[in-house]
């Protein structure tokens, strides 16, 4: 099979990348919005970008030409919270990203808990394995649909007791959940372990950022 991308529409190309693009983890993003809603929804073009500072990125795209609450409250208010979810919480994570009118708070539709943050107006949800309280650090308009790259500066992390070992999360007892094409999602399945591979040690460049 061949296509040229230049020949398919916005809705084809996002069906086709969101298959290719796998398995992607899951922003459970919560924002404010100016009246005071709580608003929950998961996106799954997410990752991180820097860890000094801590620098997460999500791309949140627009419906029919308008931000979606998620964006339109990060723009006004500058924080947000990105959870994680875990396993247990697959089919919340699912319902949260039905299309609701602003007024509406996902979160109390669906029964979930939220506590306050430390460094952020933004609540976190309670349950989640991890919450990370952010701060906006800039955005990034990309393509022809107003999609927009929004990195958040990480001011403080929440991790539930139990799943740090020397540093490090332990990825088996948070039982993340993943996104793949469709609404389908996954968990982990199979863990391989292979040998450790020597690395230099990271260091903050002279400057205090890359070029």
């Amino acid at each position: 099979m061949f296509l040229d991308a230049g020949d398919l529409s916005p809705e084809a190309t996002y069906r086709l990348m969101s298959g290719i693009v796998v398995p992607r983890p899951i922003a459970w993003i919560t924002t404010l919005s100016e009246a005071g809603v709580v608003n929950l929804a998961p996106f799954s073009c997410f990752t991180f970008v820097s860890n000094k500072p801590p620098l997460l990125g999500v791309n949140i795209g627009r419906k029919a030409g308008q931000r979606k609450d998620t964006g339109a409250n990060i723009h006004a208010l500058g924080e947000f919270v990105v959870n994680i979810g875990d396993a247990s919480q697959m089919v919340a994570i699912h319902e949260s990203s039905a299309e609701h009118a602003p007024d509406v708070s996902e979160a109390e539709l669906l029964g979930l808990g939220t506590l306050a943050c430390r460094t952020v107006r933004v609540p976190r949800l309670a349950d989640a394995p991890v919450s990370m309280e952010c701060k906006l650090e800039r955005v990034i308009a990309f393509g022809e649909t107003g999609a927009e790259f929004i990195v958040g500066e990480v001011t403080a992390f929440h991790i539930r007791d139990g799943l740090v070992h020397n540093g490090k999360v332990d990825t088996r007892a948070l039982d993340p959940v993943c996104r793949i094409g469709g609404p389908n999602y996954a968990t982990l399945g199979e863990i391989v372990t292979l040998r450790g591979m020597q690395q230099t040690p990271k260091a903050v460049m002279d400057g205090g950022s890359g070029g």
